[in-house]
């Protein structure tokens, strides 16, 4: 083929890939999130009270998902790469599911600790499978659109999912169960249904895809192949697994992305709960469906961050500033919410928040991928999300005792900014001590 004829295949299996992969990559995630930060919505419309719950012992139900998530992440990236993405992440979603299904009769402090660590080992290795699984079937060149396209399921999991859940609470008294518990039954179902579907509608790799054309398939498959060879000449003992988790660089993406994550689970177990706070802290009044809409808030601009940032980092080439520099604005901003003297001057800080967090998380998981190829980038994308991870238990944990402690949400929020701030440091100081490359550069040298 000439050039013109390269270009077009290449334009159109991208095309193909993301409208047909990446819509119901997107739809997996979305339930996910929305699954697991449940019990943020429940929490202050009638969970903590009809449980007994305090501050802490709800951060630690939220944070306790993460230690069984954990424990079986990389475990669960492995086997995701020996039996396919196909079977794996429609086994986790039917699981999940299940679980997440319990909740609605859950009836004690610790049956509700019990569920949430089950639930976590049912959801472990769902989201680095997601991300390895769309990095398998893109090029480098592509990787960052397509992620960034797959992370807007994230902050619109709470633009559509916390009226939704709102809409759910207030249907109270149906079935004589309490309206936190029909929340649960509703957000449990999707994933099961999803999850069936997955295993009939998924493609393991590109040689597979009876929906591609010939022209297209071939130039996939010879593409990531390139880029493979390239990575394993480049790696220096980077390819195997055991490699992967003795990398400095690995452990520093794994750091990096915890003061992320830590930023990302302690908005979104305890924003609901803050406004909820509203009416003591400020003398306003919401119901159940106007909080929800409040939470939302953020979140839409959000969506639209992570898109426009995303876009630019796609155009000139992912770069570790692109993770630093939002990383720092998040860092800056969220202390600053807790001193804010309205209702409306808090959500517009915790939404520039928001947008610096979306912004870098996707930007985030487009640099692992150019270091590390087959076994060893399921092993090592899995420890990053697991030590990244880690945060999601330590965070509503933290937050919840500090609270607990002081009587305020300012302190865990000054957390909060330390740890975002030790994510921006960390992505500064790997863009310099290291030489960073596009995507088309480092394709080149395999040439």
């Amino acid at each position: 083929m000439n050039v013109a004829e390269t270009q077009s295949v290449e334009q159109s299996a991208i095309r193909k890939v993301s409208w047909r992969l990446v819509p119901f990559v997107a739809l997996m995630f979305f339930i996910n999130f929305l699954d697991r930060t449940a019990i943020s919505f429940a929490g202050p419309n009638g969970m903590t009270k009809d449980l007994g719950l305090t501050a802490a012992q709800f951060g630690f139900a939220a944070g306790v998902f993460f230690i069984g998530y954990i424990v079986l992440e990389i475990p669960s990236n492995l086997a995701l790469h020996k039996f396919g993405a196909r079977r794996w992440l429609a086994r986790i979603m039917v699981t999940w599911g299940v679980v997440a299904l319990l909740f609605t009769w859950v009836s004690s402090i610790n049956g509700l600790y019990t569920l949430r660590f089950l639930l976590g080992v049912a959801e472990a290795g769902f989201f680095p499978g997601a991300i390895l699984f769309l990095s398998m079937w893109v090029p480098a060149k592509h990787r960052s659109h397509i992620l960034a396209l797959f992370y807007l399921a994230q902050p619109l999991t709470i633009v559509i999912g916390a009226p939704l859940a709102a809409l759910l609470i207030q249907a109270n008294g149906l079935f004589d169960l309490a309206g936190w518990r029909i929340m649960f039954f509703g957000v449990a179902i999707p994933a099961i249904l999803v999850g069936v579907i997955a295993w009939f509608y998924l493609t393991d790799k590109p040689a597979d895809a009876k929906w591609l054309t010939t022209a297209e398939r071939d130039w996939l498959v010879t593409r990531l192949d390139e880029e493979e060879r390239a990575k394993g000449a480049s790696a220096k003992g980077h390819g195997s697994p055991m490699a992967a988790l003795m990398s400095g660089r690995v452990w520093l993406f794994a750091l990096m992305y915890f003061g992320l994550i830590y930023g990302l689970y302690a908005l979104a177990f305890f924003l609901p709960t803050i406004i909820g706070g509203f009416e003591a802290r400020f003398g306003t009044h919401f119901n159940v469906f106007q909080k929800g809409l409040i939470t939302a808030v953020p979140y839409l601009p959000a969506a639209f961050a992570l898109f426009l940032w995303s876009r630019d980092a796609t155009k000139r080439g992912v770069r570790s500033w692109h993770i630093g520099v939002p990383a720092l604005v998040g860092a800056l901003s969220v202390p600053l919410a807790m001193q804010m003297n309205s209702p409306a001057a808090t959500i517009a800080v915790i939404t520039v928040t928001a947008c610096a967090i979306f912004s870098a998380l996707p930007n985030f998981w487009a640099l692992p991928a150019r270091f590390l190829s087959g076994a060893a980038a399921a092993a090592g994308i899995a420890l990053i999300n697991t030590v990244g991870n880690l945060a999601g238990f330590v965070a509503p944990y933290i937050t919840g005792m500090a609270k607990d402690a002081t009587g305020s949400y300012q302190l865990p929020m000054l957390i909060v900014g330390a740890m975002m701030l030790m994510s921006a440091a960390l992505a500064f100081a790997i863009g310099r001590t290291s030489q960073e490359r596009t995507p088309e550069a480092v394709a080149a040298n395999a040439h």
